[in-house]
């Protein structure tokens, strides 16, 4: 066990307008955002299961042509290599948990 402060953890911008913090267990990769509000997130895919929750703010993610709007409180599972992309509809905090470890978070 150990304690992380989220406070303590340096935000890297991974694409223009997302901001992310990051931890990483064995197993697991938690992802902390703050989106700028207008900001697209560009159409990709990964080997992952990605579940995206949204705390504060709206946003829009698109799976493969289906458009799903969350607001605080949602969230969305997405599948390994489900084509998905998304849009700050308003500044946006969000949780995304990736299952396997994104590797490529890791600094």
């Amino acid at each position: 066990m150990k304690s992380i402060d989220l406070d303590q953890i340096t935000p890297r911008t991974v694409i223009p307008g997302y901001n992310g913090k990051f931890v990483h267990t064995d197993k697991l990769t938690l992802s902390f955002w703050e989106i700028e509000a207008g900001n697209d997130l560009p159409e990709h895919s990964h080997p992952h299961e990605q579940t995206t929750i949204v705390i504060e703010g709206t946003f829009q993610l698109n799976l493969e042509g289906t458009v799903f709007t969350l607001a605080p409180n949602q969230l969305l599972t997405i599948l390994p290599n489900c084509m998905h992309s998304g849009t700050a509809l308003s500044d946006c905090k969000v949780m995304d948990v990736f299952c396997p470890v994104r590797e490529d978070y890791r600094l």
